[in-house]
């Protein structure tokens, strides 16, 4: 079954978060996962949740997708996410 990982992300560094994406994006590829929504408008439907920048990442499974997050090739842009932006991160198993 497929999963999602998707974030909300307050950007506190533009510099370093662009670094940040260029490192990030092979090591989502190599666990197989890709990029649904990286960015783009949010409008609120609903509720009062105020997004800041979203992305939504498709995996295989749950399983691959919590393998992407810790494996040894995303440590160092995982800690420089870290430093650059707060983030809002969850998972979703999905069809």
């Amino acid at each position: 079954m497929p999963a999602y990982i998707i974030v909300d992300i307050e950007i506190q560094d533009p510099v370093g978060y662009e670094q940040y994406k260029k490192l990030a994006g092979p090591t989502v590829e190599k666990y197989g996962g890709k990029y649904i929504v990286r960015g783009g408008n949010t409008e609120v439907l609903e509720g009062d949740w105020q997004p800041n920048r979203i992305v939504v990442l498709e995996f295989e499974s749950a399983q691959r997708a919590k393998e992407w997050l810790s494996c040894e090739e995303y440590r160092d842009p995982r800690k420089m996410r870290h430093r650059t932006a707060r983030t809002n991160m969850i998972l979703v198993e999905g069809r």
